[in-house]
C-alpha cells in the first residue's frame, strides 16, 4: 500500500483559530508542543487543552505563523 498523506507543518508557538469556541469564548489558540497529540492554551482564559493532531486539523479553521524575531547582524 502506497498511500500518500498530508501534515499540516504546525510549530510551537503558532496561533491557531478554531471553528467552534472555547466555553470562554475564546477561539484563538497559541500552540505550545506539537506531535502525535498537540498542547494548545487559550489567548482569552489561559486554559490549556491537549489535542490528536488529526483532530486539530480538522477543527482549524486558520494559522498565523509565528514571525522570527531574530534578526542577522553584519
Amino acid at each position: 500500500m502506497n498511500a500518500s498523506f498530508f501534515l499540516y507543518p504546525f510549530e510551537a508557538g503558532d496561533m491557531v483559530t478554531l471553528r467552534k469556541q472555547h466555553p470562554c469564548g475564546g477561539t484563538k489558540w497559541t500552540l505550545i508542543r506539537v506531535a502525535g497529540d498537540v498542547t494548545m492554551r487559550c489567548q482569552t482564559c489561559g486554559r490549556r487543552m491537549v489535542l490528536k493532531r488529526s483532530a486539530l486539523e480538522k477543527s482549524c479553521k486558520a494559522v498565523d505563523k509565528k514571525e522570527d524575531t531574530e534578526q542577522i547582524k553584519d
